[in-house]
C-alpha cells in the first residue's frame, strides 16, 4: 500500500513539473489587422531566426510545416502562412539583445486583416461577422468563429510553459477617426486581464502608429487618436512609426519599415523591463 502511495506521489509530482511555468520564457500577445498579419514579403535576411524567439502557432500551416498549438522557431510568417513580416518579427530580435542568455521569447498572433477593433469584441463577433466581407469571414473562422477566445486560448496554453508579459497591438487603419476607440481598447485589454488572471500593473500594451503622415499614410489621422490611448489605459505605450517606409500603398510598411517598426516595440518593452536600451531610428 505505501509503495502504491509513493508510486502516485511520484506520478503527481512529475506531473506538476512537467507543467510548470518558466520564468524566463517571455510570451507576448499580438493582435491586431493587416500591418500586424504582416504584408510585406520576407527578405533572405529575416530567415535567421536564434531558437530562444519562438512562435505558438494559431492556426495550421502545411507550407511551413506547422500544426496549430505548437510552438516553432520564429521563422516569418508569424500569423498566417501566406502572411509576411509583421511588428512581432523583429520585436523579438531586438528584446532578445537585453535579455539574459537563460530567457527566451515568445510570441502569439492572431490578427485579421482589414477588420476593425470590434472584431476582438467577444460580446459583438457574430454581429460583426454577419456583415464582415468574406475574406474576413474565412480568417474569422480560421479562429474558431472567435479572434478572442482563440487568443485567450492560446495565452492560457503559453502560461502553462511561460509568464506573459504584455500585448503588442497594431490596428486603427479601419477604425480611422472613431473617436472611441481608445475606450474599446481598454474594455478588450481588461478583459484580456481578467480571462488570463493578469496583473495589469505588470502587463503592458504597445499600440503602434499607423503608416505615418511623412510617407502619406492614408490613415496617418488615426495617430492623434492612438496617441491618446495612454490618457485611457495607463499601462499603454505607443510606437512612433515617425520615418518608416511603407511598401507604396501608403498603408503597409515595407519589409525594411517591419524591421524598424518591430525593434521600437522591442526597445520600448526592453526599457519597461529595466533595461537600458539603445535608441531605435
Amino acid at each position: 500500500m505505501k509503495l502504491k502511495l509513493f508510486a502516485l506521489a511520484a506520478m503527481l509530482m512529475f506531473s506538476i513539473k512537467g507543467f510548470s511555468q518558466d520564468k524566463n520564457f517571455y510570451i507576448f500577445l499580438a493582435f491586431g489587422q493587416s500591418n500586424m498579419e504582416g504584408e510585406s514579403k520576407p527578405e533572405k535576411q529575416d530567415s535567421t531566426v536564434d531558437s530562444r524567439f519562438q512562435v505558438l502557432q494559431a492556426v495550421d500551416c502545411a507550407p511551413q510545416g506547422r500544426l496549430k498549438d505548437k510552438w516553432y522557431t520564429a521563422v516569418p510568417p508569424l500569423s498566417k502562412c501566406n502572411t509576411g513580416l509583421n511588428p512581432g518579427d523583429y520585436f523579438g530580435r531586438e528584446l532578445l539583445k537585453y535579455l539574459p542568455k537563460n530567457a527566451r521569447v515568445g510570441i502569439i498572433n492572431v490578427s485579421v486583416a482589414g477588420a476593425k477593433i470590434e472584431a476582438f469584441d467577444n460580446t459583438k463577433i457574430e454581429a460583426y461577422t454577419a456583415t464582415a466581407p468574406g475574406y474576413q469571414k474565412t480568417a474569422i473562422a480560421n479562429y474558431g468563429g472567435s479572434p478572442y477566445n482563440r487568443l485567450v486560448e492560446l495565452g492560457k496554453e503559453a502560461q502553462k510553459v511561460g509568464v506573459i508579459k504584455g500585448f503588442l497591438l497594431h490596428q486603427g487603419e479601419s477604425n480611422t477617426g472613431d473617436t472611441l476607440w481608445t475606450r474599446k481598447v481598454k474594455d478588450l485589454y481588461d478583459r484580456l486581464i481578467t480571462d488570463l488572471k493578469l496583473d495589469p500593473k505588470k502587463t503592458p500594451l504597445l499600440a503602434g502608429e499607423t503608416v505615418n503622415a511623412d510617407h502619406q499614410g492614408r490613415s496617418a489621422a488615426m495617430n492623434k487618436i492612438i496617441a491618446t490611448l495612454p490618457q485611457t489605459l495607463p499601462n499603454s505605450y505607443v510606437i512612433s512609426s515617425l520615418g518608416l517606409p511603407d511598401k507604396g500603398d501608403h498603408l503597409h510598411f515595407s519589409a525594411e519599415g517591419y524591421r524598424k517598426l518591430g525593434a521600437r516595440y522591442g526597445a520600448k518593452m526592453a526599457s519597461l523591463l529595466g533595461y537600458k536600451v539603445n535608441p531605435v531610428e
